[in-house]
């Protein structure tokens, strides 16, 4: 797990302590899932906190678009902007490929050529 300090901090994160814990817990499951089925390295010293930062992000994102509370525009006074963006995929392929693209932007994941998960 990481500390909410240092998503707070160094990531310079904005969920706050309540929903960074939700959040950072199903990061870390998920990134225990991957290390009991690849190799994974983190190349530097803070790479796994860096990696459940970004997954936690996407875990809340997730879950804020389950429960409807997705920013699709804004308004300030008697001025509104919505948004023309196309609505993102919020299936369950789409969350596993978004965590495992989180993962991989800050630790090595890779399984060995016999397709067991092996370091070494």
């Amino acid at each position: 797990m990481v500390e909410y300090a240092f998503y707070r901090d160094v990531w310079k994160g904005e969920m706050t302590e309540q929903e960074f814990a939700a959040a950072s817990r199903a990061a870390a499951a998920q990134l225990e899932r991957y290390k009991r089925i690849y190799c994974v390295t983190a190349p530097e010293e803070d790479s796994e906190a860096m990696a459940l930062c970004a997954m936690a992000e996407t875990e809340h994102f997730y879950e804020a678009a389950e429960n409807g509370q997705l920013v699709g525009g804004m308004q300030l006074g008697s001025l509104s902007q919505t948004s023309a963006a196309p609505a993102p995929d919020l299936s369950a392929a789409a969350k596993s490929r978004e965590l495992y693209r989180c993962a991989g932007l800050y630790l090595d994941i890779r399984r060995n050529e016999q397709g067991v998960a092996a370091c070494g």
